[in-house]
């Protein structure tokens, strides 16, 4: 198996200027929302002058924000990012529930949160801060059995969920507009935000659920540096048809 290269020497192509070569390459786009991970690949590959490209962590459709492509041989920097801590942006509403923990699927039951006030969600946060057991929700891809958890929920079967231990360095309010609390998380690899959401609903006994998220930071790389995708498309597209004028 090829060696990985070396992360400090392959070049981080940020927003404004393409570099001619895209072997190896990091690039940072900022994913919008309603795409799929694999949808912002599946475009690039179409603009790119190589076909060799994934990204390190996926980001649900719901999701915006930071997504890391690895161009070429940058491909084997995957698990160097994938283990990186993640910085993320959201928004939990406060009294519904539903099945995915997030607005990807409906909302099943409806509580009456105007009860909750600040100081009560202050005072539930540190429970989910530090080294923390958190429950995989049933709509995710891990497996279980030798299939994809989120088969299972939408077969209506019984399943016992998963849990796994992240560490949430950082759980901040931002700021509250009735029922929706704005959240800012930095957290281990691996952590789900909305599980987060649906524990913290939970814990202030109206249910909860994550209806917004944005990836802002993945190690030391922001989404503040990180290509708009159409932008980005146009600048290739122009950088191709050049090349084969």
């Amino acid at each position: 198996m090829a060696r990985a290269p070396d992360p400090t020497t392959v070049p981080v192509a940020k927003k404004g200027t393409l570099p001619a070569s895209w072997d190896p390459l990091i690039l940072p786009v900022d994913k919008p929302g309603s795409w799929t991970s694999f949808d912002v690949i599946r475009k690039l590959r179409r603009v790119s002058p190589i076909r060799k490209m994934g990204h390190a962590g996926t980001l649900d459709p719901m999701a915006t924000g930071l997504l890391i492509v690895l161009s070429g041989k940058a491909t084997r920097l995957m698990n160097h990012f994938l283990g990186q801590d993640k910085e993320y942006e959201g928004t939990i509403r406060l009294g519904q529930t539903t099945a995915s923990w997030d607005a990807e699927t409906e909302v099943q039951e409806e509580q009456d949160a105007s009860g909750i006030t600040d100081a009560m969600i202050a005072q539930a946060i540190p429970n989910f801060t530090g080294d923390i057991t958190q429950i995989t929700p049933a709509y995710s891809a891990v497996k279980v059995e030798g299939e994809r958890l989120y088969k299972k929920a939408r077969r209506g079967d019984r399943i016992v969920l998963p849990t796994r231990s992240v560490t949430i360095h950082a759980f901040e309010v931002l700021g509250r507009q009735g029922r929706d609390v704005d959240v800012r998380i930095t957290c281990s690899s691996g952590t789900y935000i909305r599980s987060l959401a649906h524990e913290l609903g939970q814990a202030l006994e109206v249910g909860g659920h994550l209806s917004r998220l944005r990836r802002t930071r993945i190690g030391s790389l922001h989404v503040d540096e990180a290509w708009d995708l159409a932008s980005l498309i146009d600048q290739a597209e122009a950088a191709r048809e050049e090349q084969e004028a």
